[in-house]
């Protein structure tokens, strides 16, 4: 081969050389994913199961690698870690219920029935949440709900109180952190559905919740399904508004929090129970099967 026709010969592109070698074009697609799923996400879950099994020495509280069962039999024997997982379960599946049922009638209004500039305002005030730090969010339901707070000020001419700082308040703080994500898909899938469909539930004589109960909610399933995913996933791993307004309520993110640095594997132990809690919740979802129209 001549000088001048190896001066003449074009290196070939990148994207020439991943077109013939098609595994070579999926490896490069894949490899930092996998890379992240498998050597940061699942390989820490990992080392957090094999901790669970360990033991933290009582006198010097340096953790002591083994294997026994003495963690996981806390967790079933002890009330108190019983009785906070089962309250945090019950807020989580409170606070999805309480965003399904503030979302659908929401988006019906917004997709069907506000005008343009309202449907803005109201998109905004559905995201606002998301505008801001999280602590900022429950800093401000903290002003608004303790025994001080705005609420009771507004309400005191009425002879009305709030209920303080509880269940019931962090409930109300993971419903305004959590809501966007469940209206959000909602408000989507309703705008998507034909509008002939609510003339036709008109003319068959629905009118108001009854159309939504029979024409919107099967068709908003799949939407609501996801939308629950996260809001139940996410007030399950939640503490913070525990602390800042839950008084004396603990979740299992607290005692997971109190745990990390006194006994990290009590700790490791009890992050396996929201793990199951929501593996558990994903197979009740998918014996529904809505997740196959997501």
């Amino acid at each position: 081969m001549s000088i001048q026709s190896a001066l003449q010969r074009k290196p070939r592109p990148i994207s020439t050389a991943l077109h013939r070698h098609p595994k070579g074009r999926l490896a490069s697609l894949l490899t930092l994913p996998m890379v992240w799923l498998v050597g940061v996400y699942i390989l820490s879950l990992a080392i957090m199961l094999v901790t669970a099994f360990w033991t933290t020495d009582p006198f010097t509280s340096r953790v002591k690698p083994g294997f026994t069962l003495e963690n996981f039999t806390q967790l079933a024997t002890v009330p108190a870690y019983g009785m906070t997982a089962l309250r945090t379960l019950g807020i989580a599946l409170a606070v999805t219920l309480i965003c399904a049922l503030f979302s659908v009638p929401l988006a019906v209004f917004m997709s069907q029935v506000a005008g343009p500039k309202l449907r803005a305002v109201l998109a905004v005030l559905v995201t606002l949440p998301l505008w801001a730090g999280y602590l900022v969010k429950v800093i401000g339901m903290r002003l608004v709900w303790t025994e001080n707070g705005f609420f009771n000020w507004a309400l005191e001419p009425l002879g009305i109180s709030g209920p303080g700082l509880g269940v019931v308040t962090v409930t109300l703080t993971l419903v305004y952190l959590w809501f966007p994500y469940m209206a959000i898909p909602v408000y989507t899938a309703v705008a998507q559905i034909p509008p002939n469909l609510f003339d036709a539930a008109s003319d068959l004589g629905a009118r108001g919740f009854r159309t939504i109960r029979t024409v919107v909610a099967p068709l908003l399933l799949p939407s609501l399904i996801a939308g629950s995913i996260f809001t139940f996933s996410l007030s399950l791993g939640d503490y913070l508004s525990a602390m800042y307004v839950g008084g004396s309520t603990q979740m299992i993110g607290s005692i997971i929090a109190q745990n990390i640095n006194l006994n990290p594997p009590l700790a490791a132990a009890f992050s396996f129970v929201p793990i199951v809690l929501v593996i558990v919740y994903l197979g009740a979802v998918r014996r529904t099967g809505a997740l196959n129209n997501l």
